[in-house]
């Protein structure tokens, strides 16, 4: 596709979660500029919304939808762009891949080949990876022309060391691609641009710590602009403990409980994807807000708290040792972003690090939030995989660098709050 064919046309980003969609619509030309967003929820279950933001006015429309899975939704989605008048603009849909494999350390237009391989890849994440297919699968049969481009959530760890992609089990499995790949590499490839932006390329080739905490969460150790190590593994399960997932396990307990409960592999597969972490722990909710209103009266409520903060904080440390130190260190995701208080469970005890919080800074959710002595900045950047994958989309397709500096700051402004 020639530069051209892009300059006034549209790019449709689809998010997919294991029970959601999210989407956004972009304005190609010298900057990318997002006009509507919105997402469909509870995707299988009751009460399945299709909501649409027009992004200048903030509006927002609300519309229940039948939807059995995620290719269902497409119709219900593409109805709702053409009614706005999107529709006829869009020539270019790309796609958040959770899982690329060992081939794709960058994004690729979809052909039979890539398809073949994510098909391959499907057991790899079961949670995600056949919810995606169905999506592209749905998107050429209705609209085929369409280029479509996957853009991969492990691309960015593609060439972490081998030493952090190893797993310690017998040599054979490594040659059959299980070994550690880590993800939300999208939005750890937007921050990077952001900080480059933001502090220039000296603190973004420096020794960096990103923090991406929300429903999932894990962090990523980067030097020289290069993933060194994250905390997911051969899934997005591993790692710290997160919304409803478990995060790192001894192995052990799933011998254990297949002997004293007869769990199987599926069953926990599910428990510790969807009925573990904050969830599983707390008894109560998920979602940190609402352990923190019930801390001081429930004890489950603030373990589960101070367990998240906990292993956060700790990983903090590892990095910092795999790093040789820590000049960045970036908050990003709902919690990374919105919750000061978190973040300054997580900071405390981090003095040995130079590191150093201005409480001020902090709740006010300030772009910079350590002190100005500090020997390590902290930062609060709000993360756009939506405009990540956007802008992966045009520089592929026009061979061309998208500049998406007008949103980026955009971006920028709204996390300082």
């Amino acid at each position: 596709m020639s530069p051209s064919l892009l300059s006034n046309a549209g790019i449709l980003t689809i998010n997919a979660g294991s029970s959601s969609i999210k989407f956004a619509f972009f304005r190609g030309g010298q900057s990318l500029l997002r006009t509507v967003s919105g997402q469909m929820g509870r995707i299988g279950l009751p009460g399945t919304e299709l909501t649409v933001t027009d992004v200048a006015s903030q509006h927002a429309e609300r519309t229940p939808i039948h939807a059995s899975d995620h290719a269902g939704c497409l119709d219900p989605l593409m109805e709702a762009l053409e009614k706005k008048g999107y529709l006829s603009a869009i020539q270019a849909v790309g796609h958040r891949v959770v899982h690329g494999g060992d081939r794709y350390n960058q994004p690729a237009r979809v052909t039979p080949d890539v398809l073949a391989e994510l098909r391959r890849l499907s057991p790899y994440d079961p949670e995600h990876l056949p919810a995606e297919i169905s999506l592209i699968e749905a998107f050429s049969r209705r609209h085929p022309a369409w280029p479509q481009v996957a853009c991969f959530d492990t691309a960015f760890h593609r060439d972490m060391p081998r030493v952090a992609r190893l797993l310690p089990i017998p040599r054979r499995y490594d040659a059959q691609g299980i070994h550690r790949y880590g993800f939300h590499g999208l939005s750890y490839a937007y921050l990077m641009e952001e900080l480059q932006r933001l502090g220039g390329s000296t603190e973004a080739n420096g020794r960096v710590v990103l923090a991406h905490l929300g429903n999932g969460a894990s962090l990523a150790a980067v030097r020289g602009g290069r993933s060194m190590d994250t905390t997911m593994g051969f899934t997005p399960t591993a790692g710290v403990p997160m919304s409803t997932r478990s995060g790192d396990l001894d192995p052990g307990i799933v011998a254990y409980l297949a002997r004293t409960e007869g769990m199987s592999v599926d069953e926990f597969r599910v428990m510790v994807n969807t009925q573990s972490g904050l969830l599983g722990l707390s008894e109560i909710s998920p979602d940190l807000r609402d352990l923190l209103e019930r801390e001081p009266s429930d004890v489950r409520a603030a373990e589960a708290v101070a367990l998240f903060c906990y292993h956060v904080k700790k990983a903090i440390g590892a990095f910092a040792a795999a790093l040789g130190g820590i000049d960045t260190l970036v908050f990003a995701g709902g919690i990374g972003e919105n919750s000061a208080v978190i973040r300054a469970r997580i900071c405390e005890g981090l003095g040995f690090l130079g590191l150093e919080l201005e409480a001020g800074r902090n709740r006010a959710h300030g772009p910079v939030i350590s002190t100005p002595g500090s020997r390590v900045t902290v930062r609060v950047i709000r993360t756009d995989e939506e405009l990540q994958i956007a802008t992966s989309v045009a520089r592929l397709l026009t061979g061309q660098p998208a500049r998406p500096e007008a949103e980026r700051a955009g971006t920028a402004r709204q996390a300082r709050g």
